[in-house]
């Protein structure tokens, strides 16, 4: 089920379980997870996109080893807060995507999210070639975090 917003997403999680991020993009798919308790998002790994079935059965098997209990997908808003073709492509993926599970999946605006995470990498003196190799998953879990630190907002609301 896609849910629009983290008022409409929260009521369809567990108290507790982890939940992925996911940063689509056109050539990769970066992942990252949270812990159990929903307070920290760690970058997992980046697939390459091949095709979509062969994309989203590697994503589902993720969510069923790690036992995965909702998905936020970041959606690629323009600056002005437009949806471009990039949103679309993104929700398109989603749509599909509910099709094979019952995992209730979200949106979470990245904008700026590879800009935070390329700036992290730097600070932390990596290598070119490290940040090109990682910035996807790192930048899924910044997407991931934005998405916690909001659902542990509503909690004390």
């Amino acid at each position: 089920m896609i849910c629009v917003g983290m008022e409409t997403f929260a009521p369809h999680l567990p108290r507790a379980g982890a939940i992925a991020g996911l940063d689509l993009g056109t050539k990769t798919i970066g992942i990252a997870v949270s812990d159990g308790l929903r307070s920290v998002a760690t970058p997992l790994l980046t697939i390459k996109r091949k095709k979509f079935g062969i994309d989203a059965a590697a994503l589902l098997k993720i969510v069923a080893e790690r036992e995965i209990c909702g998905l936020i997908l970041g959606l690629p808003m323009n600056m002005d807060g437009s949806e471009g073709p990039r949103c679309q492509a993104t929700r398109a993926f989603a749509r599909n995507l509910e099709k094979l599970t019952e995992t209730p999946i979200s949106y979470w605006d990245e904008r700026l999210s590879t800009v935070a995470a390329e700036r992290a990498m730097l600070e932390a003196d990596m290598s070119r070639a490290k940040r090109a190799e990682v910035i996807d998953h790192v930048a899924a879990s910044f997407i991931l975090q934005g998405a916690l630190d909001r659902l542990r907002y509503m909690e004390r609301s």
